[in-house]
């Protein structure tokens, strides 16, 4: 008896931890895409680029995403495009900004 609601108990709190991730995750794609209007500009209202001097957003790997706008914010890597775009943004943002970008579909 005593397995068994652990077993309950397990899975309860699994279901609820899921649960919760896919809000967040719901949550961030949603939050990005109000702080995109910046970005559209040079990388498209789809995340697919215009020109070949910028690269494409859309279906970026979130983690990867992160990482270059907090090093373009932070100013570790350099780029006089970019930095006055994201110099403000919290580490939110750019969660939700990745977010966004990583779950559009690349094939457009």
């Amino acid at each position: 008896m005593r397995i068994e609601i652990n077993l309950v108990y397990r899975t309860l709190l699994n279901l609820l931890f899921a649960i919760s991730l896919t809000i967040a995750c719901f949550g961030g794609v949603a939050a990005g895409q109000e702080s995109v209007a910046l970005c559209v500009a040079c990388h498209g209202e789809d995340g697919i680029s215009k020109h070949d001097t910028w690269p494409n957003l859309a279906g970026q790997d979130t983690d990867y995403l992160i990482l270059q706008l907090k090093a373009f914010r932070d100013g570790t890597r350099k780029s006089p495009m970019m930095y006055p775009a994201v110099f403000d943004l919290s580490d939110d943002q750019i969660e939700s900004l990745a977010a966004y970008y990583n779950q559009l579909n690349c094939a457009n």
